[in-house]
């Protein structure tokens, strides 16, 4: 017998291992990720996109794709999809990205901080509150995650992704997640009423159905409910409906320890309804299994049925109240799940279902329906609702960088008052040259390290792309300092044309310029391109610039690795440190400019040719000339115009001008300035924005 038994039991052991293994084999190795233990995974459910994962007949939870519940715009302007897996208790067991284009990742810290940063999340709840690179001593009821430096905003769009799907999962699938109500129940209405009292209230409802309604039914419909209940009772059925997690109701019904007993036997967000039959055709069957739905009971919301399961309250225990209630023949308390999608202040239906058949094998039912609405003296404002505002991404980054905003912001308004009325301080010429440095300070360090204000020519094809796919001005608003920079930008393109922001807001052309001040103290002779070559070589940015426009409309991934000919990622995002190539790549332009005045702005920058197209004709043409620059005057051209835009004839070609002022604060110090050596007897004649016909 010993050995029989222990035959079975290897048997079975034998071929529960063969299962196990057999349906761990159809598991896709991403979903073993999310749940090593899985030996199986059930059919995708048709509510919602979510996929269960079982362990033996046990469900360990349920895999899904953050795609299906939300479609938050990265930085890169497409959302990211997130393969999630999150067990019957909400927590995270596991994350995997299945989809992003964040450009940061891809092309500049790589893949695996994006991987370091989502690994975080495994073991926490969704209930949780999580903070992105906060400072953990802002309060002790948050999870603070690092985050990743130079992606902020990525992180951050992840970071939405992630628990808001994982919410709307927790909220339809398992027990205790609840939406914060606009209004909750009242804890502290209360007032001893009898019975009768609560039904006159409206705070109990009776239900009688009476035999004049049955009679104008179907025959069908009369003949099976004269085999329920007896055809001669006046009454058909009567039932008692009462929310026992109503104050006023469960602590009226029933005794301390029963109420006690009820909330300990209901998890969070879980409502218990008393049904009493007093006589008549009742809403259970005879066969009727405990922690179950009633089989002729409905409860329905918004034409919506809910399910009302036993809560087996009375299995083990005989009912108890604190009060007479009417006699019954049947009890029960029936549990709705806090994701059934009850709303308790709103309208709702109950109904008796009497079953009948219309033929032999055709059953069908008929509802006898009350509808009410609880009073409103039942409920209260949920507090939580109130404080708990969905507050867009874009406006909390707008938030939290207000200093940043602030001090970029006031640098704006310096700057334009500067070009304002630069035709009165030119004169100044040791303070315009202060002020000249003291920018190019500012703007590397300031704007482009610290703010990461770098504008990219991979915004550019970015915006023409969203204008053919569908504009969302959110995706800009992202980040509130290059949003404002464009928005300045742009706007001054047609006003005073590209030098504006060449000149005076490109950390990267700063840069350049402060190594030309660095090889003009280490006397290092700069080399000036040839006229004829150097008209060539800036035609090679415009090229440069259709390239990656017409890759942007092929393979946007693509476009931002061919964007990588800006070296702004490498030098000012990521402070050099990143794969060798990169490095030696920006290094290599930044000796260049030791040798040649802003190389990569003059011939190679396909954001500034794309900037130079809409400013090259300037409302406004701050630069003045007189009538001798060009001719017989050729210090400005020679000497003080390091990018070459002073044409020959001495006019200014403001698609390649930078507008450093270098020409003006010549022209305006007679220290500087030699027109009048060529003029000693003639009082010099200023002519203001003066272009004189180039010859052919």
């Amino acid at each position: 017998m010993l050995k029989a038994l222990l035959f079975c039991c290897l048997m079975m052991t034998s071929v529960s291992f063969v299962f196990a293994r057999s349906d761990a084999t159809e598991i896709p190795e991403e979903v073993h990720r999310l749940f090593p233990t899985a030996t199986r995974i059930g059919a995708a459910h048709t509510d919602i996109n979510v996929t269960p994962v079982y362990q033996l007949q046990q469900l360990l939870g349920y895999v899904f794709e953050s795609k299906d519940f939300v479609s938050f715009i990265g930085f890169s302007g497409k959302p990211v999809n997130v393969l999630i897996g999150l067990d019957i208790q909400g927590n995270f067991t596991d994350l995997v990205i299945k989809k992003h284009s964040e450009p940061i990742f891809l092309h500049g810290l790589g893949e695996q901080s994006l991987r370091d940063f989502i690994a975080q999340y495994k073991s926490h709840n969704v209930t949780e509150r999580f903070v992105v690179g906060g400072n953990s001593h802002v309060g002790n009821n948050a999870t603070y995650f690092d985050g990743v430096t130079k992606a902020t905003v990525s992180v951050l769009v992840i970071n939405d992704t992630i628990v808001t799907s994982a919410l709307a999962v927790a909220r339809a699938k398992l027990d205790g997640f609840v939406v914060p109500s606009k209004r909750i129940i009242n804890p502290d209405f209360f007032e001893p009423l009898t019975f009768d009292q609560l039904i006159e209230r409206g705070y109990i409802q009776k239900h009688t159905i009476y035999r004049s309604e049955v009679a104008g039914l179907p025959s069908e419909v009369i003949e099976a409910a004269n085999t329920f209940a007896n055809p001669q009772e006046f009454v058909f059925s009567e039932h008692y409906y009462g929310f026992l997690s109503l104050p006023i109701v469960g602590k009226n019904l029933l005794s301390t320890d029963e109420y006690v007993r009820l909330q300990e036997s209901l998890k969070p967000g879980e409502v218990a309804l008393l049904v009493i039959n007093t006589q008549g055709f009742r809403f259970l069957s005879d066969e009727f299994t405990p922690q179950t739905a009633p089989e002729f009971f409905r409860l329905a919301q918004s034409a919506f049925t809910i399910d009302a399961r036993d809560l087996d309250f009375y299995s083990f225990y005989d009912p108890r109240f604190s009060q007479p209630v009417p006699e019954f023949e049947t009890i029960k308390v029936l549990k709705i799940k806090s994701q059934g999608g009850l709303s308790l202040d709103q309208e709702m239906d109950i109904s008796i279902s009497l079953p009948y058949s219309l033929r032999f094998f055709e059953q069908n039912e008929h509802l006898f329906t009350l509808s009410f609405l609880l009073p409103d003296a039942l409920f209260m404002e949920n507090p939580a609702a109130k404080t708990h505002v969905s507050v867009p991404l874009w406006q909390q980054l707008w938030q939290s960088r207000w200093l940043e905003l602030s001090i970029t912001l006031a640098y704006l308004l310096i700057l334009s008052l500067l070009f304002a009325f630069q035709r009165k301080l030119m004169k100044l010429t040791r303070m315009v040259r202060v002020v000249r440095g003291a920018s190019l300070l500012f703007v590397l360090f300031f704007i482009g390290i610290y703010a990461q204000g770098q504008l990219s020519v991979v915004n550019i094809y970015t915006l023409l792309l969203d204008l053919v796919d569908g504009f969302s001005i959110e995706v800009y608003l992202l980040d509130p300092v290059i949003f404002v920079l464009w928005s300045f930008v742009f706007l001054s393109l047609f006003i005073v044309g590209r030098g504006l922001y060449c000149g005076w807001l490109c950390p990267f052309g700063a840069l350049q310029e402060i190594m030309a001040v660095v090889a003009q103290y280490l006397k290092i002779r700069q080399i000036r391109i040839k006229p004829a070559y150097h008209k060539y070589a800036q035609k090679i940015k415009y090229v440069v610039l259709v390239g990656l426009l017409a890759t942007s409309f092929y393979s946007l991934t693509l476009a931002e690795k061919l964007a990588e000919i800006e070296p702004f990622k490498t030098s000012i995002t990521l402070y050099f440190v990143r794969y060798w190539p990169f490095v030696l790549y920006a290094l290599l332009l930044l000796g260049l400019s030791l040798k040649i005045h802003k190389v990569y702005c003059r011939y190679l920058c396909p954001l500034g040719a794309g900037l130079a197209i809409l400013g090259r004709f300037p409302l406004i043409t701050l630069l003045e000339r007189r009538e001798e620059c060009g001719n017989p005057c050729q210090l400005c051209k020679q000497k003080k115009c390091g990018v070459d835009a002073i044409e020959q004839d001495g006019s200014i070609d403001y698609a390649e001008c930078v507008q450093c002022f270098e020409c003006v604060v010549t022209l305006d110090n007679p220290n500087l300035c030699k027109i009048d050596k060529y003029k000693k007897n003639k009082v010099p004649t200023r002519v203001k924005n003066f272009h004189p016909v180039r010859a052919e």
